[in-house]
């Protein structure tokens, strides 16, 4: 494996510091320097932007994004052992990390960032999704971040990406297509962590579109998404009831099929159905 930096491999970072992975923390650590560094390009221009990274663990894809020349890097890690490992990162990059010890549920980053900013993360297991929704659905639209480089476990990914018609089609879909560009950028096997999940993990790259792609309230999108997917299997004048009593005549009057199933419809006729609501309240 080559070099991307002159500190120690990371095998023997983890040695050294006693790192063992914690699932309650939803810890996968990823090992190989050549896979961070190519997550690292994947998120773009990086010199000209700092970036946010969440879980850093011992530090293998903050090496990646300082070797590709990220501006500037904001490290939050909620496990204190980690915190050795990344000051010896920090040492070798003057100036150009700073790590917090936090929750990163609990934190606002934006203190310690400045615009441009791209969030770069192999994301905790058990946060991941939370803090993806949180990213796509602040109240002022663009973002303070261009894009956002996220590895999750490949049925989180594919539920990103995600297309009308697929069983993998819902919130998640809706909210990141909503928005942005989204794709898969990379594919990664179990081996390639430690220690190895059950299944393939994935990076989706997401781009923050300059506005949305259709007008729609954020917050009665979410709802009526939340509604529609909760009871997936039913029909929608029977998912969405509880937004309107008189939600089959509303659906007709807008031409979305009241007897089909929420994973039918596309992110336009969910959008018109959410401003729908907003403007006509029940």
């Amino acid at each position: 494996m080559a070099q991307i930096d002159n500190l120690p491999p990371l095998r023997e970072v983890i040695a050294t510091h006693d790192l063992q992975a914690k699932k309650s923390l939803g810890q996968n650590f990823l090992l190989d320097l050549n896979l961070t560094a190519r997550i690292a390009r994947a998120a773009g221009d990086l010199p000209g932007s700092d970036v946010l990274e969440v879980g850093p663990g011992p530090g293998g894809l903050t090496r990646g994004l300082l070797a590709e020349g990220a501006r500037r890097v904001l490290a939050i890690e909620k496990d204190a052992r980690c915190l050795p490992a990344l000051a010896e990162i920090a040492a070798a990059y003057p100036g150009k990390l700073e790590v917090i010890n936090a929750d990163a549920l609990e934190i606002n980053p934006l203190d310690h960032l400045t615009p441009p900013i791209k969030v770069v993360a192999n994301l905790p297991y058990n946060v991941g999704t939370e803090l993806l929704v949180r990213w796509l659905t602040p109240e002022v639209w663009p973002p303070v971040w261009s894009t956002l480089t996220l590895m999750f476990q490949k049925e989180v990914a594919e539920r990103i990406v995600a297309k009308p018609g697929s069983k993998a089609y819902g919130r998640l879909a809706l909210l990141a297509q909503w928005r942005c560009e989204a794709k898969i950028v990379l594919t990664l096997p179990p081996g390639a962590f430690t220690p190895p999940p059950k299944i393939d993990s994935a990076v989706v790259h997401l781009k923050a579109l300059p506005e949305p792609r259709f007008p729609a309230p954020a917050k009665q999108l979410e709802r009526v998404v939340a509604a529609a997917f909760n009871q997936r299997r039913k029909m929608l004048r029977a998912a969405l009831k509880g937004l309107d009593k008189n939600i089959e005549a509303r659906l007709e009057r807008l031409g979305i099929a009241p007897t089909a199933r929420a994973e039918e419809i596309g992110l336009e006729d969910f959008c018109a159905l959410a401003r729908d609501l907003q403007q006509n309240r029940p």
